[in-house]
């Protein structure tokens, strides 16, 4: 004969119980049992901790789905990215997902390939799948997506919006500065003549850092030369192509700026092919301190992002948010200049003679 005591143990079974069979264990109602694991306050202290005890034994997994319909919450945030295959946003999302995951939250990730069109698409496809924040890197939106912000009623953080004009809530590298501080570093060593290399697609970053070149220059009383800029895209094979142009002129520069580390990496490409060496010849400097970077030859000096600690800042911003804090709109993050073997204190005969065609001097 069963005793009420054993009618009330836990079914052994019961593979995954419900909130029905933790009712039935702790002799309540469904809804009671509902408010008990959400710790509302319309039930007593004592009952929700026996409800929470019981189910805690018996084994019940809340469903994330049924949370989310109580709560209005899925504890899922989007990340986009330019692309997978970019250091920088790598770097961003590892610190995004782990804080991400230690308040909680499951991140979906999406690549945009840097379609401003896509970027858009798959922003308004999270809104619409109802996730709880979402995060952009390096956006090719930026404060277009302000008039949508009301439509959406989901939070967005970007990094490193990449066009100008005031966006609610971003987390950005302090370009000028950075940029500033290796162009004066350059000077310190003794250059004048400094060329940069850019980004032609009109970015943000690029106008920043080329503004934090010239205050450089001006500071320091360097006339501004327009043969010594170049553009680009951001990446190696553009850079080699806009390094070589700036070793056909007929005094060389002594020192490049490059937009980013990417741009570096092409222009050590080009000096090393045009018989030159750096920073024997030409001294070459990057920005972002990707991973690489430490391993080029010459190791490359740059201006370090904490991509870890932005991603880690931009979520702490999106969960402030979903909790309806008020938050500052922008928070700049100061750069840092890493000084490797790839800047030297220029000849003292001047800009380095130029290479004969079909030279490969080492």
């Amino acid at each position: 004969m069963q005793t009420d005591m054993e009618s009330n143990k836990p079914d052994s079974t019961m593979l995954r119980p419900s909130i029905k069979d933790i009712a039935r264990l702790a002799n309540v109602s469904h809804p009671t049992v509902s408010r008990a694991l959400l710790n509302n306050p319309l039930v007593s202290k004592k009952t929700g901790e026996r409800i929470r005890r019981i189910a805690k034994e018996a084994g019940y997994r809340p469903s994330a789905v049924a949370r989310g319909l109580l709560t209005r919450r899925t504890q899922t945030i989007g990340v986009v990215v330019t692309t997978v295959a970019d250091p920088f946003a790598g770097a961003v999302f590892s610190g995004i997902e782990q804080t991400a995951g230690d308040h909680g939250y499951s991140v979906f990730l999406a690549d945009s390939n840097a379609d401003p069109d896509r970027e858009r698409k798959i922003v308004q496809a999270f809104a619409e799948r109802r996730l709880d924040g979402i995060i952009v890197t390096s956006s090719r939106v930026g404060a277009l997506y302000l008039p949508l912000l009301a439509e959406m009623g989901v939070p967005i953080v970007l990094v490193n919006n990449q066009f100008p004009g005031a966006f609610a809530h971003a987390v950005m590298i302090g370009n000028v500065e950075g940029s500033r501080a290796v162009a004066k570093h350059l000077i310190a060593l003794g250059h004048q003549r400094i060329a940069y290399i850019g980004d032609q697609s009109g970015f943000q970053s690029d106008t920043e850092r080329f503004a934090g070149y010239r205050a450089a220059l001006k500071a320091a009383q360097i006339p501004f030369r327009e043969e010594l800029v170049c553009h680009g895209d951001g990446k190696a094979e553009a850079a080699t192509l806009a390094m070589s142009r700036l070793l056909q002129l007929h005094e060389l520069p002594t020192a490049v700026c490059c937009y980013n580390d990417m741009t570096a990496l092409g222009a050590l490409h080009a000096v090393h092919s045009h018989g030159l060496r750096v920073p024997d010849d030409v001294s070459v400097t990057g920005f972002d301190d990707l991973f690489f970077a430490s391993y080029t030859q010459p190791p490359l000096t740059t201006v370090r992002q904490p991509m870890y600690r932005m991603g880690q800042l931009a979520m702490d911003s999106l969960l402030s948010l979903m909790s309806g804090k008020k938050m500052v709109g922008t928070i700049r993050v100061a750069p840092e200049l890493v000084v490797r073997k790839s800047t030297a204190s220029p000849r003292k005969s001047g800009a380095p003679a130029k290479p004969a065609a079909g030279s490969n001097r080492r």
